[in-house]
């Protein structure tokens, strides 16, 4: 482990978030920094430390990138020495029909939301089995209880994380890793206004008029959903519980009841409901 060179306060726990310029991750490091942790949060583009008024750290770091995950862990490191927990929030949305997403954009979505959260994973993990255990908190979506149409590829990265928290559990649980997974609902976050759709959706009438209706209605719903806040209070009470469930679902009740529904519905049943909910 690098030298020490800025400690934290004795006894104060110390937490990296991806992602942290905007909305859930933004939000979970001015949250966590509030309440006592010293917040490391990064950004792709070079940063300094309390960048914008912050009153957490920033640190230069793409998920999409193993030379710039590692740098950024050791900065972390070395600057501090030790870490205690991470949330991997990073990530993007992508929307459009499956057919009409090409190979390159669905590489893209897999690359940041899942591989960039392996490439984290693997780069703080031995930091955090020196020290004899710590939290990792990976930020799924309700996306990955159920498939979202016209987002196939956001729902299948979601759904590769979902499993790959359940394997990362059972395999660091002995050296006193919790591995948990947060699944929040719609949130008023910049994700509406940073959407990538793919490039073949405005050039194809197949799905065009389905397409456009669920698009509106996902607008519509993440336009009047509730401040992200409830993540980061959420995400609070995972980081200080010592035995955390595996998945914690967040967000409006009308959208984490899809959870049991799907659970215990009949599948043409939960369909026939899913389709009327989203707009379809």
């Amino acid at each position: 482990m690098s030298q020490q060179t800025s400690p934290s306060v004795p006894g104060q726990k110390v937490v990296l978030i991806t992602g942290a310029t905007s909305g859930i991750g933004q939000a979970c490091a001015n949250h966590l920094s509030g309440r006592g942790w010293r917040v490391f949060g990064t950004r792709r583009g070079s940063s300094s430390a309390s960048a914008n008024g912050t009153p957490f750290e920033m640190i230069t770091m793409d998920v999409d990138n193993d030379a710039s995950v590692q740098a950024g862990v050791e900065t972390l490191l070395s600057k501090v020495g030790r870490l205690d927990a991470v949330v991997n929030n990073a990530g993007f949305s992508l929307m459009g029909p499956i057919e009409h997403t090409s190979t390159e954009e669905a590489k893209a979505q897999m690359e940041t939301n899942f591989f960039g959260v392996l490439r984290v994973c693997r780069a703080t993990l031995p930091a955090l089995r020196q020290q004899g255990g710590g939290h990792i908190v990976n930020v799924s979506s309700l996306a990955a209880v159920v498939g979202l149409p016209f987002s196939g590829l956001y729902s299948a990265s979601k759904f590769a994380l979902e499993g790959l928290s359940e394997s990362l559990r059972h395999e660091t649980r002995p050296f006193g890793v919790r591995v948990v997974l947060v699944e929040p609902g719609d949130f008023r976050t910049p994700i509406t206004a940073k959407r990538r759709t793919t490039q073949a959706s405005a050039a194809n009438d197949t799905y065009r008029s389905a397409f456009e209706q669920f698009k509106l209605k996902q607008d519509q719903d993440e336009a009047q959903a509730p401040d992200p806040l409830a993540v980061a209070q959420l995400i609070e009470a995972i980081l200080r519980n010592p035995r955390p469930r595996m998945r914690y679902s967040v967000g409006m009740m009308g959208q984490r009841i899809v959870v049991p529904l799907k659970r215990f519905l009949p599948q043409a049943l939960f369909e026939w409901l899913f389709r009327r909910v989203v707009g379809l």
